[in-house]
Parts: structure tokens; C-alpha cells; sequence
């Protein structure tokens, strides 16, 4: 779904859920507790900007190299890494 004025791509919730892979009715309770702002239609249905949508897939993604980093750090502190136990 396009916007023809300022050329914004708008996602259905269906779209944005298939991006992070969760439910549709998880991206509708982000837009609910604000970390996710939408646009109603006139039907009064969810739509979501793909520029900011990316932008917290993009954090998101950040956010989880970082944990996996860390977690692999800690594990090589440990010693065996959990290799010969």
C-alpha cells in the first residue's frame, strides 16, 4: 500500500509480523504500547511505515548480534566453550 502524496510505503500488520516472524496480533499490541506507530484507514485497519518498520527491524537485529556476542563471550570466560564435558 502506497501513499501517492509523499510516497510512503504503508505494511498491513500481516506484512510487519512476517518480517520479525511473530503473530499479526503481536504487531498490533506493539503499536498499542507505543513501540510501533500506526496509521488507521478510513475501515479503522492498522498500517505501519516501512521506513520506521525497518528501522526497529534493523535495531532489533543489532540488539541480537549483541546478546549472541556476549553470550559467546561468556561461555569462551568459562573455559570449554561446552566442547569435551
Amino acid at each position: 500500500m502506497t501513499f501517492h502524496g509523499d510516497s510512503e510505503v504503508l505494511l498491513t500488520p500481516a506484512e510487519v509480523a512476517s518480517l520479525f516472524r511473530v503473530d499479526p496480533k503481536t504487531v498490533t499490541r506493539w503499536a498499542k504500547a507505543g513501540k510501533l506507530s500506526s496509521i488507521r484507514t478510513l475501515g479503522g485497519h492498522r498500517r505501519y511505515k516501512e521506513s520506521e518498520v525497518r528501522a526497529l527491524l534493523g535495531a532489533a537485529s543489532e540488539a541480537a548480534e549483541a546478546e549472541a556476542a556476549a553470550n559467546a563471550a561468556a561461555t569462551d570466560a568459562d573455559g570449554a566453550g561446552g566442547l569435551g564435558r
